[in-house]
This record gives structure tokens, C-alpha cells and sequence, in this order.
């Protein structure tokens, strides 16, 4: 069996490559087209509307006795989320470059996070047929631009000279004059499958060119599941709707086994008695194969969808987590860095609206929803305007709304401006009692939250000392401008707690009012997001980008010249590059691109900024907070 899935820049021809392989491999009987909206792996309405891929698919085909699961991921930018959950149930990857366009931007991007992942992948270098295309060109742009250990298959000295760089001591008979071609080829599966090289494969998928090589370098040079062991272990990385079964949940077994009837312990709330978040039980009514069929059971390294999980959302991880291969954390490719307020067409069907996107928030942990109460305002966390046209679709054709976007804000964040106090004596009404002072300073930027406790375990009871760490989330989730709090040193240095009156929750209630109490006695630093930018252009273009990059108050970092096409990389506030891309197109004619990361935060001016309106009550309205917080503790809203 393997695991693996394609990657590319968008137009690469990604999805036309994966139709080719189905074919190939004899699994359908004629190729779709992404134009005509007909692909086998585009089976969204929009999708096959748009002629693009917004949601991975996973498909299954045969070749030479080998299944492989076949998961072909979105190309645009807007769906970086998407691409990035993909990864939590690979095991190898292809990568698609255009022989004509070459290294583009997100191709970049993506061999990056496949590298962090230590993903085994080698290229197809698609287009072969264009105009224009030059193998030579892009193998070298891939080399210096990616890594020096690619190479194209069938150059022999370039494979034999790629395996001696990995293999020292071939390297040295190569140097002496011996013949090692045969040896070359013989180490060379071994090698790719753990990473250390990456074959390139010349093809055209629109004219069936190179198909086969293909299929057969999935075989040779990427790796087959590796079983964790006995012990459960798996991902959440996709969710679907099942018209009679409900919610289903795409799920990569690593280790162990699950089977129809089966009891998943999953995390709930947080017990009002125990203080302890409670385990919720729920039984898999139904397993089916990535084909469709009620297969019953899945076994480790095997893909399936499991319903009856009713709880359960994409990236949660089942069993132990220290025993998947691949750290999961949502946001490593792309984070969302735009906050939109949407309206409901129809007022009366706000709350609707907000609990569809709730819904479809389960499907994306990165599409993440603020619904605030006293307004009825809705806000969401938003990529991009396609992944904006997609949600409003989504919207419509699922759930039966219109809805309105207002433009976009960016999502800044803060952090404390000065040291300072924060102190909360929760002691009233009668039964409570948690008292807490702690000590709050910036932090080196970058560095998030980091807490310690200076409380001996007879003032405060280790388990509330646990429940004061386990609400920081919550108490930073918005600080005094409404924004995430970050870069900050938290030190808990007295308080107590009552052997009588402490009910379990009360270090929970306590901790928000004592962390905000300390923030406003601080002040407020505005922090904004800055992307690390690349532009590639026609060297003629070079002033010009560096013009602009001043303009929108950035810095550049280095301009590099290649062959034809020009680097230049930048730090830029998010806030003032927005709408860069649109300019870039109009000025280079469409010959320009450019790539962005999200390079960290730095410290920005009030005027120039934004402030969020705050969510819910505000812990230091100390009266209409507490009746709020007694209340919600019961509803698990009180949840990091």
C-alpha cells in the first residue's frame, strides 16, 4: 500500500495528472477534464463549476499489485489549510512543476512543508508539450531554489553524481574512476524513500506523456505505512456529510485498530464537580474504505471514513499523540491573517448563520468563528476572496443562506506594554473563594506565553494551580484592545484558596478577571503581522518592487538575479500588502509573482492599526462577569 498525495502551484496541472494515473492504472475508463468540471477528484459543485480543486480528495488505484490511496490537494493559496491537513496522512509526496512556468511561489512553499514533515517526494515536471518548456531550465531552478539533491531521472551522470552526494563512500570510488552506475541504481530506492534524494520525471499528464514512470517511481521510491504498534493511534484529517449517515470523519490510522462498534474516548467538557475535563464515549456506527465500501474495520496505514463519531473534528487525534510520526499543528503552512464580519441577509436568520459557520468551522479548525452575543455580530478568520467566494457558496447551497461579507481586517495581536500586577479575590458570592495575584512582563517577540508558578502547593492545591494554566487560553484569547495576547512571561506568585468555600471551577472564573485586571494595569502594545515576501520578476522590474516595498513600509532583504527572472525578498506589514497582488499583475503584465509567509509580529503604532470589539463580558465588570461565568461553566464554555 501507499499513502501519498500531489502537490503543485496552481495551474500546474496537479489535478489533470491525478485523472492520468486513474487511467493508467485502469481504475476509470476515460480521463476527466478540470475545464469541463468532469475530474474524477473534483466532486464538489463548485469545484467542477469553478474548474478548481478546493477540497483534498482521496481516490484509490492499483499498480503492479500495490494499492495506493491517491489524495489530490488544492492548488490556490486560500486553501493552504486544506493542503496542510493533507499532510497529517501521507506518507509520500509528488510534487508538479510546469516545464514552462518552472519554480513558482507556492511550489516553494510546498516543498518547504513537506521537508519540515520529512516527507520522501519526488518531482514531475508537467507541461513537457508547452512552448517554451526547457527540462534543463527547471531542474536547475529546482536544485538551486529547493534542493541540490534533485535531479532528473533519466540523466544518468546527474542520478549517479545526486547518489554519490548522499553516499560517501560510493563518492569515493566515483572520484577514483570506477563504474558505479549499476550500484547508483541499486541505492537509489532506499535513499528517496527516507528523504536524502528526489528523482524528477519529465511528462505531459494533458497528453498521457510520462504516466507510467510515474506510477512506477510511486512504487520504487516512496515508502510503504509503517505500523506504530498495537496501540491505537490516528489523525482526523478531513470531514464529509453523508446524506442518511451524518458527519463523517476522514481518519489516517497509524497504529492499532478500530472496527465497527467500536467505543472512541474523545475530550468534553470540563466537569463541574472534578475540575477535570470529562471523556466522552462514542461508538463508530459505520467504517467505509476510501472507495465507498462498509469495510467493518481499518487497520494501521490504512485511510478511512468512520461515522457515529459525533464529536469528533477534523485534527482530532485518536489514541496517543506522541505516537504519530508527524507533529500535528494546524497553521505551519499558512495562518489566516484577515478577520471578516459576516451579516445574514435576513437579520432574523443571524444566529443561523452563525451556527452554519460553527458547522463548517468542524470542517476547518482554521476557519475559526466569533459570534458576539450583545451585538449578534458574527466575525471568522479568512485566508483569502476565494476561499471568501467558496464559504458564501458553501452557505447557500448546504445550508439554504445568504450572507454578506464586510471587507477585510487584519488580525493583529498585543501584548502587556510594561510589568505590572494582576490580582483577583474571588470571594463572593458565598460559595467560592479563589485569590490570585500574578506577575505579567513582555516577552521576547516571538516567544508566545509562558507561565510558571511561584505558589507552594499548600496556598494554592497543585490541581487549581492546573486549572490556572489550563484558562490562561481563555483569558488571552482577548486582551484590553480585543485582540490575542501574546509575547508575554506569566508568574504566579501568591494567592490561596479555602479548604471550605473553593468550589472546583473557581481557579477557572478567577484566572481571566486576575490575568485582565494585570493587562490593563500594563497597558497595551499593538503587535501587527509581518510577511516574509518573495517576488520573482523580470529583472527590469526590480526598482520598481524596491519602490514599493518602501511605500508599504518594508524592508528589503536581498535581491538576487537568475537567468531570466529577478528575487527579491522582503519584510512587509500584512496590513499595507493586501491588495499587492492585483498591482504586482498590473504592473509585470502577469510575468511577476510573489509568495508570502507569515514572518512574525513587530510592534505597530495605534493610529495604523485596529482595535476588535470584545466578545462576551468583560472579566473586570466584575458582577455582570461572574453571573455570566457560573452560568457558562455548565455549558463548557469556559474550554481551552
Amino acid at each position: 500500500m501507499r499513502n501519498i498525495g500531489i502537490f503543485a502551484h496552481v495551474d500546474a496541472g496537479k489535478t489533470t495528472l491525478s485523472e492520468q494515473l486513474l487511467l493508467k492504472a485502469g481504475a476509470i475508463r476515460a480521463a476527466g477534464s478540470v475545464d469541463s468540471g468532469t475530474a474524477h477528484t473534483d466532486t464538489l459543485p463548485v469545484e467542477r463549476q469553478r474548474g478548481i480543486s478546493v477540497r483534498s480528495s482521496c481516490v484509490r488505484l492499483t499498480w503492479k499489485g500495490e494499492e495506493i490511496n491517491l489524495i489530490d490537494t488544492p492548488g490556490h493559496t486560500d486553501f493552504s489549510a486544506e493542503i496542510e491537513r493533507s499532510l497529517w496522512a501521507l506518507d509520500g509526496a509528488i510534487l508538479v512543476v510546469s516545464g514552462a512556468e518552472g519554480v513558482q511561489p507556492q511550489t516553494e512553499l510546498l516543498f518547504e512543508a513537506l521537508k519540515r514533515q520529512g516527507m520522501p517526494l519526488f518531482f514531475f515536471i508537467n507541461k513537457m508539450d508547452r512552448e517554451g518548456a526547457d527540462a534543463a531550465r527547471v531542474i536547475r531552478q529546482i536544485q538551486r531554489r529547493l534542493s541540490p539533491r534533485a535531479f532528473l531521472y533519466s540523466d544518468e551522470e546527474g542520478l549517479v553524481e545526486a547518489v554519490c552526494d548522499a553516499e560517501e563512500k560510493l563518492m569515493e570510488r566515483y572520484l577514483e574512476g570506477e563504474n558505479i552506475t549499476e550500484e547508483a541504481h541499486g541505492v537509489l530506492p532506499s535513499l528517496a524513500k527516507k528523504g536524502e534524494l528526489f528523482p524528477a520525471f519529465l511528462g505531459s499528464a494533458l497528453r498521457g506523456q510520462g504516466i507510467e514512470a510515474v506510477l512506477d517511481g510511486i512504487i520504487d521510491f516512496l515508502p510503504p505505512p509503517e505500523s506504530q504498534g498495537k496501540e491505537l493511534s490516528g489523525i482526523a484529517f478531513a470531514m464529509e456529510q453523508d446524506r442518511l449517515l451524518g458527519k463523517g470523519l476522514w481518519i489516517r490510522l497509524y497504529g492499532g485498530q478500530l472496527e465497527n462498534r467500536s467505543a472512541v474516548s474523545l475530550p468534553g467538557n470540563l466537569d463541574p464537580l472534578t475540575g477535570e475535563r470529562a471523556i466522552v464515549q462514542s461508538k463508530i456506527t459505520q467504517i467505509r474504505s476510501v472507495t465507498g465500501e462498509d469495510i467493518g474495520a481499518l487497520h494501521a496505514g490504512e485511510i478511512g471514513i468512520l461515522y457515529g463519531c459525533g464529536q469528533m473534528k477534523v485534527g482530532q487525534v485518536l489514541g496517543d499523540p506522541a505516537l504519530l510520526p508527524r507533529k500535528i499543528q494546524p497553521g505551519a503552512l499558512r495562518t489566516p491573517l484577515t478577520t471578516i464580519r459576516v451579516e445574514a441577509e435576513d437579520p432574523s436568520k443571524q444566529r443561523e448563520l452563525s451556527q452554519a459557520c460553527s458547522l463548517l468551522a468542524d470542517e476547518d479548525p482554521l476557519l475559526q468563528t466569533r459570534y458576539i452575543r450583545d451585538t449578534g455580530e458574527l466575525h471568522i478568520d479568512a485566508m483569502g476572496a476565494m476561499q471568501l467566494e467558496i464559504l458564501q457558496d458553501a452557505l447557500q447551497t448546504r445550508f439554504g443562506l445568504q450572507a454578506h461579507f464586510s471587507n477585510p481586517t487584519i488580525i493583529y495581536r498585543e501584548t502587556i506594554a510594561r510589568p505590572a500586577e494582576g490580582f483577583c479575590a474571588y470571594t463572593m458570592p458565598k460559595p467560592c473563594w479563589a485569590i490570585l495575584k500574578f506577575w505579567i512582563q513582555p516577552g521576547p517577540r516571538g516567544s508566545g506565553v509562558r507561565f510558571h508558578s511561584e505558589v507552594s502547593g499548600q496556598q494554592i492545591l497543585p490541581r487549581y494551580q492546573h486549572q490556572v494554566e489550563q484558562a490562561l487560553p481563555l483569558a488571552l484569547a482577548q486582551g484590553r484592545l480585543g485582540w490575542q495576547v501574546t509575547d508575554v512571561d506569566i508568574t504566579l506568585i501568591d494567592g490561596n484558596h479555602h479548604q471550605f468555600h473553593t468550589h472546583p471551577l473557581d481557579f477557572i472564573v478567577a484566572t481571566p478577571w486576575g490575568i485582565q485586571d494585570g493587562l490593563q494595569r500594563g497597558g497595551s502594545t499593538l503587535l501587527e503581522p509581518i510577511l516574509e515576501t518573495v517576488f520573482r520578476v523580470p529583472p527590469e522590474f526590480i526598482g520598481k518592487m524596491m519602490s514599493d516595498v518602501n511605500t508599504m513600509r518594508g524592508e528589503v532583504i536581498s535581491v538576487q538575479n537568475e537567468e531570466e527572472v529577478a528575487t527579491l525578498r522582503a519584510m512587509i506589514p500584512a496590513a499595507e500588502s493586501m491588495d499587492y497582488p492585483t498591482r504586482l499583475a498590473q504592473i509585470t503584465s502577469g510575468r511577476g509573482g510573489m509568495s508570502v509567509r507569515l514572518q512574525g509580529y513587530r510592534e505597530c503604532p495605534r493610529e495604523l492599526g485596529a482595535v476588535m470589539p470584545r466578545r462576551g463580558i468583560d472579566p473586570l465588570d466584575t458582577s455582570r462577569y461572574i453571573l455570566s461565568a457560573r452560568s457558562a461553566l455548565e455549558n463548557g464554555i469556559f474550554d481551552a
